[in-house]
């Protein structure tokens, strides 16, 4: 087995600045696109991953994982986080959110049936999220004329 090869990260930085693709700069280092990508995380050139697991804290079933209320929960969790995510998947997670609170609804997971809407027993998972949602959304929602602070992703 040979040795890796060495990526210099002063060029790595140079030629993605410059626009090459992870193809491209896997071709030039003689590594993987995956080699390429881990270049990028230790050189400090990629974003850090989005944790949802606050919002979904379960190990969802690969056919649920795309479900709404999933997708959803990582729109609000993105938005927590700091990340831009389309104005309309965030309000269509506000307001399905809302909906579950407005009714005293909260969420569980079963990995057999999927999501489950259900009478909230003590602390509600969907209003903690929801809550760290709206506030990490409100310092945009202040400069906003009156009409659009109740949803500021409008």
């Amino acid at each position: 087995m040979g040795r890796k090869p060495r990526i210099d990260q002063d060029e790595l930085r140079r030629l993605t600045a410059e626009g090459w693709s992870n193809a491209r700069l896997a071709a030039h280092f003689g590594v993987t696109d995956s080699g390429i990508l881990q270049a990028k995380r230790a050189a400090g050139l990629s974003k850090p991953m989005t944790d949802h697991s606050r919002a979904v804290p379960w190990k969802l079933s690969r056919e649920h994982s795309q479900s709404g209320p999933a997708t959803n929960l990582r729109n609000l969790s993105a938005v927590t986080q700091g990340r831009a995510i389309p104005k309309e998947k965030l309000n269509t997670a506000l307001r399905w959110a809302t909906r579950l609170v407005d009714n005293d609804l909260d969420i569980t997971y079963d990995p057999e049936r999927g999501f489950q809407e259900v009478p909230v027993h003590g602390s509600s998972h969907i209003a903690t999220v929801l809550a760290e949602a709206r506030q990490a959304i409100q310092p945009a929602a202040e400069g906003l004329p009156n009409e659009n602070r109740d949803n500021p992703a409008e």
